[in-house]
């Protein structure tokens, strides 16, 4: 049992070495200035320990999993209040996060417009939010008293994944991300 313990602890601290020394380089050179190999040197780790922690490829580096946020997500409608909407919710979930956070610091910035201006790092991040759409759809469903199969399910969920991409794109993500959940409330009936 210790050994696993131990091995999981040395996974995760290579994992977050090869996660600083990318993201470290990145902000420095650019993505695309950036090789897999100066990435594992950086970290003292081989090209094959690189690929084994991280087998999605360079721009899977600087993101972990998304477990944590899918889970975040589906607990924002799952554990709202008594009596809050479940698109209230999922505003309020998403008006602190991402495009629309307020409150980052210097680092967290700099890692946001990173991500924003490198194509390859955008595309990545959004395939990985919308592995969220199965939980986010279970969420929905078991709150709405609907099968997760439902295309007003799915649709819902999918249309909700898909609010940080449209709004970021507004001079003004706030506002922009009210007018869409406004607009998804008006179709929507829990």
């Amino acid at each position: 049992m210790t050994t696993t313990g131990r091995r999981e602890r040395k996974k995760a601290q290579t994992r977050q070495a090869l996660a600083d020394a990318a993201l470290r380089l990145f902000l420095e050179h650019g993505y695309d200035g950036v090789t897999v190999a100066q990435i594992a040197d950086a970290a003292d780790v081989s090209l094959a320990t690189l690929f084994k922690h991280v087998p999605d490829g360079k721009e899977a580096l600087i993101f972990d999993d998304g477990a944590e946020r899918r889970e975040a997500l589906a607990a924002a409608v799952r554990d709202r209040p008594a009596g809050t909407a479940l698109l209230a919710a999922l505003h309020e979930f998403l008006a602190g996060r991402g495009a629309f956070a307020t409150d980052l610091t210097p680092e967290m910035l700099r890692k946001r417009d990173l991500i924003v201006g490198t194509p390859a790092l955008r595309d990545y991040q959004r395939k990985l939010w919308m592995t969220a759409e199965p939980a986010l759809a279970e969420a929905i469903a078991a709150e709405s008293a609907r099968e997760a199969t439902d295309p007003a399910v799915r649709a819902l969920a999918r249309y909700v994944l898909q609010i940080p991409d449209l709004a970021s794109m507004d001079p003004d993500p706030q506002a922009s991300l009210a007018a869409i959940i406004r607009l998804l409330d008006a179709g929507w009936r829990e």
